[in-house]
């Protein structure tokens, strides 16, 4: 990490000191990729090729570097060899150079050190920062753009507005869809991101005493792109998950029955949401990590709409159809945190026993 201009850091400001800019200055265009810590790095890659059917585009040090077929950059996905599972950054870009510059200004002037980092494979400079419950994030506006890239007459699509080669492999998931972070102060985070960066809510869960159990945000018309949710366990810094697009329910579908075939315990779904109301499929990479395979949910269109706000009652009374989410969801993310949650797979076992079987 290089220092231009100011010294990196990690402290964050609590949220009643920022000043909120204009809300229709929209400097976020949408979230760009995640890295993604493993510490089993080859059994992690071939889920995320041969499964998820994602395609490798770099190499370097202990990274992987693999994009969806329909991502206009060149990656979606960094996948790094590490100790532990969890989330290495989230990363997002902006709508040019003046954006990053004015949400760079307004990290500084809210107290929150950060520092600049190098290009990282086609994409960056960053602003490297971490939200208030320790998540590392970056901003960026210079990228590679995949089209570009392309050498390989096979993988040229027919169609110049696509920016790849559509090969139909594993679950062939379009592009990364949103990261879901678990956080202390769901609150904290949500009106971090809506006053620095004017991110839209669109639902909360809130209890009765203000705090709030999860919130649903985004920088476009898509229903969330970070998402909050409660961390039961006190950690700091964890990811739930991440979750990648595929074009229709009926793909969510195809992605449980190639996970079931290879052996993959399936956590949750194939079922619907409440908040945005998308079609999911939940199963773990051999690293540790909580992938998410999803479609549909509504859009918001409406830029004057409030968010929707769930009362814990509300949302524990599951108004929508499908069947309820695992005891895990609400206490398992990576890394661990020591507690009980090492030994939470027991009741989602590998069918008939056996290991994973994929490429």
């Amino acid at each position: 990490m290089t220092e231009q201009p100011t010294p990196g850091g990690t402290n964050a400001v609590s949220p009643p000191s920022i000043i909120r800019p204009p809300r229709d200055v929209r400097d976020i265009a949408h979230i760009g990729h995640a890295e993604l810590l493993t510490p089993t790095p080859e059994a992690s890659l071939a889920y995320f090729t041969g499964l998820l059917g994602l395609t490798v585009v770099a190499e370097a040090s202990d990274s992987v570097y693999l994009r969806g077929h329909g991502d206009y950059e060149a990656y979606c996905l960094k996948l790094t060899a590490g100790d532990h599972a969890g989330l290495g950054h989230m990363a997002l870009r902006t709508w040019g150079p003046e954006a990053l510059a004015r949400r760079v200004q307004w990290l500084k002037d809210a107290g929150i050190d950060g520092a600049w980092v190098e290009p990282d494979a086609g994409k960056g400079p960053a602003y490297e920062f971490t939200d208030p419950d320790g998540h590392n994030v970056r901003i960026y506006y210079e990228t590679s753009k995949y089209r570009g890239l392309v050498e390989a007459e096979d993988d040229r699509p027919a169609m110049k507005s696509n920016h790849q080669r559509y090969r139909g492999r594993g679950a062939n998931v379009r592009r990364l869809e949103h990261v879901n972070l678990m956080a202390r102060d769901v609150r904290a985070c949500r009106s971090f991101w809506e006053d620095g960066f004017a991110l839209r809510t669109l639902e909360i869960i809130r209890r009765e005493d203000g705090s709030e159990d999860g919130a649903w945000l985004s920088s476009t018309v898509q229903g969330h792109e970070v998402i909050y949710v409660r961390d039961y366990l006190e950690g700091r810094g964890r990811l739930h998950h991440l979750a990648f697009w595929v074009d229709s329910r009926e793909d969510v579908l195809r992605t449980a029955d190639l996970m079931n075939d290879a052996n993959v315990p399936i956590e949750a779904g194939p079922s619907r949401h409440i908040p945005i109301q998308g079609f999911y499929l939940y199963t773990r990479e051999p690293g540790g990590n909580r992938i998410e395979v999803c479609s549909g949910g509504y859009l918001g269109f409406d830029p004057d709409d409030e968010p929707v706000v769930w009362t814990a009652a509300e949302y524990a009374a599951k108004p929508g159809w499908g069947a309820r989410l695992p005891s895990t969801f609400r206490s398992y993310g990576t890394p661990g945190t020591g507690a009980a949650e090492e030994s939470v797979t027991a009741d989602w076992p590998s069918p008939a026993g056996l290991g994973p079987a994929w490429p």
